[in-house]
């Protein structure tokens, strides 16, 4: 495996201090990857030995070009400045930084760029999270500061997002980071786009994904795109996964490249990168956050959700992209999500069920330790010995039926594409530049000859064994179930379950992994009230070591 080096350290160290020439920007130079490809074949886990690593379809200095001037007045200096009023501060504490005078909205969106700008275009911390950034940005950020005391009161006002790139967003492509998408442009933003708008916020760019939201592709690596190339764990590049589908999403927050970003989730596609990246990810109840607008994988299943650093501003942005929408047949109208009082809510009588395979987990025994003087009661839990066996079946159908409603519904009136057979194709034309893993499960569904009607009794059948996988949250009282990561998510997905994954420590080789709460559906505040006092007592996310 590459090892970070003496020099590599010192070459990290300058690039925090040095200054963009006044002339021109650095550009980025795509490098013989061969070498890095070659050790990484000999990685123990098949998914991690890749192909490629940087895109071959996307220039990443194009992203800088709306931007060169700004970025070409903005001193490094300046930079330093600014990083103890935004890095790891949440939303609260920078509106506040703001209101005192000691920031702008666009400064703190300058401040984004430049540090995009200084990590992404750097041979040795590129993480291939960003696949685009918002040309009118910064000119959205400026009338933000002009309109501050007439706008909105909220706290997302003026704070840059970023979104997976399966959610249209206005002037940008949505891609699913597919070639053949690259020039898919929407003809309108997504419903949670229009609800982040309505709330003031910025939309910073668009982040890389595992292609299709992985779910093309059998046994490829996680986060891989076509357009974006390989997504990078910034705690250990090459080291360690980073989790998918949701992946650009997750490194972007880890590494400071915005307040936050919204991710989607089928099964395990928030919760996994959030653990692999020591983030805040909340996986919402089916229908408290719109579809429309979205990529899919499965009407049944989909849901969109807020991944950050901390719990407030997961909250804060949930608070911010819910909403009925009469455009999604599972979408339903809920109470607000509160996001103040979380600092005093406490554990002292809560109860928290845990099936015994996780008790010997070694980070997880000390997080019961913090959990139980906190006042929680920690019941022990048999796993129930169920399978949910036509899982993969369910996410064909609905795929193979639900991405031409897509591209007829909201996709470009230009792309050339009505099915998953048309990708296909398209991607044979080419399939080493488009497709060097394959396209295997996009081969399975095109196959697939049952529709959704001849499946309705089995999807019933699936999604009552996996709510029955819950049923000891009745029996024995509790408020959650805890588990790690993404080991439960297919039953919680299934079962239309929220799930709320919180930073719980770093292996010993650095690796992070988190605590996860699932509840029964609607009860996504529980999850965050339960998640804030854990914070509190178990506060462990770090910034990696060279995106300081």
């Amino acid at each position: 495996m590459l090892k970070i080096n003496f020099f590599l350290t010192i070459t990290l160290l300058l690039l925090c201090s040095c200054k963009i020439e006044k002339d021109q920007l650095n550009k980025w130079i795509s490098y013989d990857e061969s070498y890095e490809i070659k050790e990484n074949m000999s990685y123990s886990l098949e998914r991690m030995r890749y192909l490629r690593i940087q895109s071959k379809h996307t220039d990443k200095n194009s992203f800088f070009i709306p931007f060169q001037d700004a970025l070409l007045n903005f001193s490094n200096e300046e930079y330093e400045k600014l990083k103890p009023l935004i890095l790891e501060q949440n939303i609260l504490k920078i509106q506040s930084n703001i209101q005192q005078g000691k920031l702008t909205y666009e400064k703190l969106c300058l401040f984004y760029l430049y540090r995009i700008y200084l990590f992404e275009t750097n041979k040795d911390t590129y993480l291939n999270s960003i696949i685009a950034l918002n040309p009118n940005v910064l000119i959205n950020a400026k009338k933000k500061d002009q309109n501050r005391n007439k706008d909105i009161n909220h706290p997302l006002y003026g704070m840059p997002i970023l979104l997976k790139d399966n959610i249209d967003a206005l002037p940008m492509s949505t891609t699913a980071g597919a070639a053949a998408l690259r020039n898919n442009i929407p003809i309108n933003d997504a419903f949670i786009v229009k609800q982040l708008r309505k709330k003031g916020a910025l939309i910073l760019g668009k982040v890389n994904l595992s292609e299709w939201a992985y779910y093309f592709c059998e046994g490829c690596p996680l986060g891989y795109s076509a357009i974006g190339g390989q997504t990078l764990n910034p705690y250990g590049r090459m080291k360690f996964e980073t989790g998918g589908s949701s992946s650009g999403s997750a490194v972007s927050v880890a590494a400071n490249f915005a307040i936050a970003a919204i991710g989607s989730e089928t099964s395990g596609s928030i919760l996994s990168p959030s653990g692999k990246n020591s983030v805040v990810g909340l996986k919402p109840t089916v229908g408290l956050v719109s579809r429309s607008g979205i990529i899919p994988i499965s009407s049944t299943l989909d849901t969109a959700g807020p991944m950050t650093k901390n719990i407030i501003d997961n909250a804060i942005l949930l608070n911010a992209i819910i909403g009925k929408d009469p455009k999604d047949s599972y979408s339903f109208s809920s109470k607000p999500i509160y996001y103040k009082g979380l600092d005093t809510v406490s554990l002292k009588g809560k109860r928290l069920g845990i099936f015994r395979k996780f008790e010997k987990d070694s980070l997880m025994k000390q997080v019961l330790i913090k959990l139980r003087k906190a006042g929680a009661t920690i019941v022990s839990l048999v796993s129930p010995e169920l399978k949910l066996t036509k899982f993969r079946k369910l996410l064909d159908i609905d795929m193979k039926y639900d991405l031409p409603e897509y591209f007829n519904n909201y996709a470009s009136d230009q792309l050339p594409f009505d099915s998953i057979e048309d990708i296909i194709a398209f991607n044979n034309k080419d399939s080493i530049l488009n497709a060097p893993y394959g396209q295997k499960i996009f081969s399975r569904i095109a196959k697939e000859k049952r529709n959704k009607e001849d499946f309705l009794k089995e999807k019933k059948l699936l999604m009552s064994t996996a709510k029955e996988y819950f049923n000891d949250i009745e029996k024995y009282d509790l408020e959650a179930i805890i588990s790690i990561d993404n080991d439960t998510a297919s039953f919680a997905a299934a079962a239309h379950f929220p799930a709320l994954g919180v930073p719980m420590g770093y292996r010993k080789n650095g690796q992070p992994q988190n605590l996860t709460f699932i509840a029964p559906s609607k009860k996504e505040q529980t999850l965050l009230e339960l998640g804030a006092v854990f914070e509190r007592i178990n506060h462990v996310r770090k910034l990696p070591l060279f995106y300081q």
